[in-house]
């Protein structure tokens, strides 16, 4: 059996980051894979999503050509070339990775992992028909779709009315009229993307609001914008059975039935560790997910999770810090995994990007806390730039210390700008210090600076 000093167990961002930072650190790295690498975010989550949503925002703008001064008749959405156009950018980037992992000597196994058994030697992994040895494990087997006990989903499923995020990226032709199920971050993309290109969408969500733990303002004009559009959301509503073609879900007023070509699932994802065999090792889980500490570690020397798998915060870039800390731990360098800082963005049109506290959360662990909520349009580059911009930045702020713990924002360069608050946050920079820091002019970041000086 080939021996390693490292096996991951998926090739996804923390799996495949995890390979190349242990591979840099001087350690015999492999990593076993059985679909693509790059996981769910680059083969039919994040970047393909964002390629769509590209695609919509310049058809988007077409459609309002006169406002920006040029002319742009009879323009049309080709959703095959859309399609076609994401899965150049998707090949693209997985041959990069692939690069990648050859250029650090990593071997890749193109196989389905699991593992058999601690031996003597170390932990033994069945990749595919070959078996190989390693002294340490890293489980990054990312996650998948929450199928909900609904009468008809699986039906749906398998007959192809029903749609997860990785069949939805492929349809081959437009839906005259989509639902989904789901008003998270999956379901207000996809919806953004169908919405914008001229399909009829309606969003089922089971809570209050859409968007989740987003702040309110934020989801509030969020839904303002997509209902202008024509956008249908049936909040605090809960689907109740999927039919030949329709939806049947339940509110406030009764039993509805709506008919749809599609119906896209986005209820969420849980992790995914089945056939993985971890349960062999007795590795500690919870509710479907690795338990981990905040070096990663699961309760077995030796084993680690990172990504998706350990159910703390389902995002690429979180797993590319988690598998930094692994791969710091086994080098026995001093870190830890924090994520109170972490930024989340959702890539509608507009733009929603956030990182810490909101206000009301801040409140309930007891913060004196205050928020000052700067509108985008203070931005001359963003009144330049956009049409009917009613996009703001909210600043919570601790009133004590002086230092912000909180940055919520929705509009143009969101994804962009919340990295610099991320920033802030992290190093506790006092608020009179950034407000001496220089922002370069004019750019739509200025809005921070904006709210910083209203701040007393």
């Amino acid at each position: 059996m080939e021996k390693y000093d490292v096996v991951v167990l998926g090739g996804g961002p923390g799996g495949y980051l995890c390979a190349e930072r242990a591979a840099q650190a001087g350690f015999k790295a492999a990593v076993v894979e059985k679909r693509a690498l790059g996981g769910t975010c680059l083969n039919e989550g994040c970047v393909p999503t964002k390629a769509l949503l590209y695609c919509a925002k310049n058809f988007g703008a077409a459609k309002h050509a006169e406002s920006y001064g040029f002319e742009a008749k009879d323009v049309k959405i080709n959703h095959k070339a859309v399609v076609e156009r994401k899965d150049r950018i998707v090949k693209t980037l997985v041959g990069g990775v692939g690069a990648t992992m050859k250029a650090n000597k990593i071997k890749v196994y193109d196989a389905e992992g699991s593992v058999k058994e601690r031996t003597a030697e170390g932990f033994v992994i069945n990749a595919g028909a070959e078996q190989i040895v390693c002294d340490r494990l890293v489980m990054a087997t990312g996650s998948v779709t929450a199928v909900p006990p609904i009468p008809g989903l699986k039906e749906g499923l398998a007959s192809g009315f029903v749609v997860t995020n990785r069949e939805v990226l492929d349809l081959k032709e437009l839906p005259k009229s989509i639902v989904c199920l789901g008003g998270g971050v999956i379901g207000l993309e996809m919806a953004c993307y169908f919405a914008t290109v001229g399909c009829k969408v309606t969003i089922i969500e089971m809570m209050p609001k859409i968007a989740g733990p987003t702040d309110a303002d934020i989801c509030k004009l969020l839904q303002k914008t997509y209902e202008k559009e024509g956008m249908e959301f049936k909040l605090n509503a809960k689907c109740q059975e999927i039919g030949n073609g329709t939806v049947t879900y339940e509110d406030a007023t009764g039993k509805h039935t709506i008919e749809a070509d599609k119906v896209l699932l986005a209820a969420g994802r849980r992790a995914n560790i089945a056939g993985s065999n971890i349960e062999a090792l007795g590795v500690t889980t919870e509710r479907g997910a690795i338990v981990t500490d905040s070096h990663m570690c699961t309760n077995i020397q030796g084993v680690y999770a990172v990504g998706d798998c350990n159910g703390k915060l389902m995002l690429a870039h979180t797993a590319y810090r988690e598998a930094e800390v692994a791969v710091h731990h086994m080098q026995g360098v001093k870190d830890e995994m924090r994520y109170d800082h972490i930024p989340s963005v959702i890539y509608t049109n507009p733009e929603v990007a956030s990182v810490g506290y909101s206000e009301e959360k801040a409140k309930e662990l007891g913060m004196n806390v205050k928020s000052y909520k700067v509108p985008m349009m203070m931005s001359g580059r963003y009144v330049a730039e956009t049409l009917n911009g009613e996009g703001f930045c909210k600043l919570v702020y601790d009133a004590d210390k002086k230092c912000l713990v909180g940055c919520h924002m929705v509009g143009n360069y969101a994804s962009e700008m919340i990295i610099s608050a991320a920033l802030m946050l992290d190093t506790e920079m006092p608020i009179e210090q950034i407000k001496k820091t220089v922002f370069p002019h004019p750019t739509v970041c200025e809005v921070i600076r904006e709210g910083l000086f209203m701040i007393k």
